[in-house]
């Protein structure tokens, strides 16, 4: 996995499914490390094998980082 560069840790895939939607709508090339093994054993935690590691092609970076950072922005959008 040379071409990918981590951008982002998350404890659980809950965390980063509106983000994945994203990526997959930008067509940017994406992969989540230990995302199985998360979802099979969720008693190991950051510590035993440093969470959920989202990496992004090289090419893409930039890219992704604008709608990581979108997600930021305060919207009109309730969230109950």
């Amino acid at each position: 996995m040379k071409n990918f560069e981590t951008i982002a840790v998350f404890n659980f895939p809950a965390e980063y499914a509106v983000l994945k939607l994203l990526f997959d709508q930008a067509e940017i090339r994406y992969v989540f490390l230990n995302e199985t093994m998360m979802s099979v054993l969720p008693i190991y935690t950051n510590t035993n094998i440093g969470g959920i590691r989202l990496q992004v092609y090289l090419e893409d970076i930039e890219e992704a980082k604008e709608i990581f950072k979108s997600l930021d922005r305060p919207s009109n959008l309730n969230i109950l």
